[in-house]
């Protein structure tokens, strides 16, 4: 039966809308979805965050000023579920429950054990018991988590998981989440003695940075944030490396406390902070889901999971990036890119900053099945970011065991 040519012409324009999004074969239909993701969250400095007159834990996150004048107009009553590492709530618990009583918000305090060795698929499921006990509206009412860098990741992966993604807020108390775990996208637990093996990439709302936090953490602690710090001064910046190199001492003595005030830009530990959080950004922002996996910010975390969790508790994470640091600070001086005089500097800045530059534990056994899982991590292709000057690096590609064994035979 032939149709008539307006019943062609609606077929034929069917057809055209259909093909932008089907592909008709002899073996069926296919359908290529194109759905670009768009996040956005803030990462705000701030002071005296648990002073009861400062709003930001409560509405910092909003930036929608609609939604902000009806939530803060509403009869309902602020509600907010919080998560907190038992160390820190010994610290600061009574004034994050006075905080949260003075602005009349019913709330729940999660006080867990938040440790490497803690950091598991258990304690995820364990939040979101308590997530769905209080019933928090997803919508409205965002989780906060406030401890160190695993305290943050757990919490957001719990977040990610709840209803397939509730919004949450960070607030690092360490100097190390302030400037690494804080300010990306990823979260994650430990899984089958690997680091991070489960997780994903879903940022919070909102990052809330107070530095008066660091001043109650061991020098350790700060040390071990400093390695991080330096990881991004070599890659990035060699100004914020002459900082380390010529402040180092005076930081981890004042704990990144601004005794001058905080807007003057010339004090250390606002000038360190500001420029490794941006130079951070700078990285991350681009390449949020990791597609490309030539990332600078992996300098350091080639032979660092593995030492870590070998060794686990005896060295903390910036200091297991350290020691990869330095490592492949001589690969990079073996490979000729970098000078024996910027060798020394870089060695010398590290301990510094008291931090260790080797361990027993870093056998060349242990080298060769941190590359190899890194080999696989990366697809298939060796990828090694290294240094070519201070504060100038690239990403290598090559004979990574290769490299890494000549150092390891010279090693002093």
């Amino acid at each position: 039966m032939q149709g008539t040519k307006e019943e062609y012409n609606d077929c034929k324009l069917c057809f055209l809308i259909l093909a932008r999004g089907e592909c008709v074969s002899e073996g069926g239909i296919s359908w290529t979805i194109e759905a670009p993701i768009y996040f956005c969250y803030k990462v705000v400095e701030t002071h005296n965050i648990l002073d009861p007159s400062n709003t930001t834990l409560l509405w910092g996150h909003t930036t929608d000023t609609e939604q902000l004048e009806l939530t803060a107009g509403g009869k309902r009553r602020l509600r907010r579920f919080v998560v907190i590492d038992e160390v820190v709530d010994e610290l600061y618990g009574s004034k994050v429950r006075r905080y949260f009583e003075e602005n009349n918000v019913q709330h729940k305090i999660l006080a867990l054990p938040t440790t490497e060795e803690t950091k598991s698929m258990d304690l995820v499921l364990n939040i979101l018991r308590e997530v769905q006990n209080f019933s928090i509206d997803r919508r409205t009412e965002p989780i906060i988590a406030i401890g160190g860098g695993v305290c943050l990741d757990i919490v957001g992966l719990a977040a990610s998981l709840y209803r397939r993604r509730t919004p949450y807020i960070r607030v690092p108390t360490t100097l190390l989440s302030y400037v690494d775990a804080s300010v990306g996208a990823k979260n994650g637990v430990n899984f089958l003695q690997c680091k991070n093996k489960l997780g994903g990439y879903t940022p919070p709302v909102a990052s809330f940075l107070d530095r008066s936090f660091i001043q109650s953490i061991p020098r350790r602690h700060i040390s071990n944030g400093l390695g991080e710090i330096l990881k991004m001064a070599l890659m990035k910046h060699k100004g914020l490396f002459d900082l380390l190199k010529s402040h180092g001492k005076y930081l981890l003595d004042t704990k990144f406390q601004s005794y001058s005030g905080s807007a003057n830009r010339g004090d250390a530990a606002l000038q360190t902070t500001r420029i490794a959080i941006e130079t951070m950004l700078e990285e991350l922002a681009p390449n949020l889901w990791e597609d490309d996996l030539d990332r600078l910010v992996d300098f350091g975390h080639l032979i660092s999971p593995e030492l870590e969790m070998r060794v686990l508790p005896s060295l903390m994470h910036g200091e297991a990036v350290t020691i990869d640091m330095a490592f492949m600070t001589y690969v990079a001086h073996t490979r000729g890119l970098i000078t024996a005089d910027e060798k020394e500097q870089i060695i010398q800045c590290m301990r510094g900053l008291e931090l260790p530059v080797w361990h027993s534990a870093c056998s060349w056994a242990l080298i060769q099945a941190a590359l190899r899982e890194r080999l696989r991590h990366g697809g298939g292709q060796p990828r090694m970011p290294l240094p070519t000057g201070l504060g100038v690096a690239g990403t290598k590609h090559g004979d990574v065991l290769k490299s890494t064994m000549e150092v390891f035979v010279v090693l002093p």
